[in-house]
């Protein structure tokens, strides 16, 4: 995604622990040229989303390690804040918006309302972990990806959700969001206001998590969808 998105402008991380996807997203920037990967994490203790972090452990020190072990230091313009924080100064153009951080419904959509006023046409924004027990990955990818004309192809790789900004054409792609938001809208009452489903209701949840399609696309395909 952070290599094939057809537009101009940064690569920004929003989550990123120890530093595992900051390390794929620094090699494809270096590889293509496309500038520096811009990553902000507090690195606090304990994440409730990254489990084995410890309680009273930063994952700073890890994070930075991995970066010198994958060789991308130099690539990667690390920022140890919370997204409120960098929002507050940011301006510059958002090619690619990786969302990873504060799992819950108010922190995933604060993430996507401060930064989409930086997307430009053509960017792709991905949300982790849609397809778990969290309730704000599912409901901003449903309701303020999936629910809106300024985004056009989009779906689901794995239980990464991706959209793409598409705010000049993106009601030319309505049905195909419309048809994956029913699917991926029935998930939302078993995680609504942070509940964990449990016993009987984890299974229905899993039913119907089966049901959304999330296989890994073929790579020709996605390139012609976002092109």
């Amino acid at each position: 995604m952070a290599a094939c998105a057809p537009a101009q402008g940064i690569i920004l991380e929003i989550g990123s622990f120890k530093g595992k996807s900051t390390v794929g997203l620094a090699s494809i920037a270096q590889r293509f040229d496309l500038g520096p990967v811009v990553a902000v994490d507090p690195h606090s203790a304990p994440a409730v989303t990254d489990f084995g972090h410890g309680s009273g452990q930063s994952s700073w020190d890890d994070f930075q390690a991995s970066l010198r072990t994958a060789g991308v230091e130099r690539t990667v313009e690390a920022h140890r804040a919370y997204s409120s924080d960098l929002a507050r100064g940011w301006t510059r153009p958002i090619r690619f918006l990786w969302i990873d951080g504060d799992h819950t419904y108010r922190g995933a959509k604060a993430d996507i309302d401060l930064f989409r006023p930086h997307l430009v046409s053509g960017a792709i924004v991905a949300l982790h972990d849609v397809l778990h027990t969290f309730e704000g990955p599912v409901r901003v990818f449903a309701e303020e990806l999936l629910d809106s004309n300024e985004f056009g192809p989009a779906g689901l790789c794995g239980s990464i959700g991706w959209a793409q900004y598409r705010p000049s054409d993106g009601g030319a792609w309505r049905d195909q969001r419309c048809a994956l938001r029913r699917r991926v809208g029935r998930l939302i009452a078993f995680v609504k206001d942070g509940r964990e489903p449990k016993g009987f209701r984890k299974l229905r949840f899993k039913l119907w998590r089966g049901l959304v399609p999330h296989a890994a696309p073929d790579a020709a395909a996605w390139v012609r969808a976002v092109s």
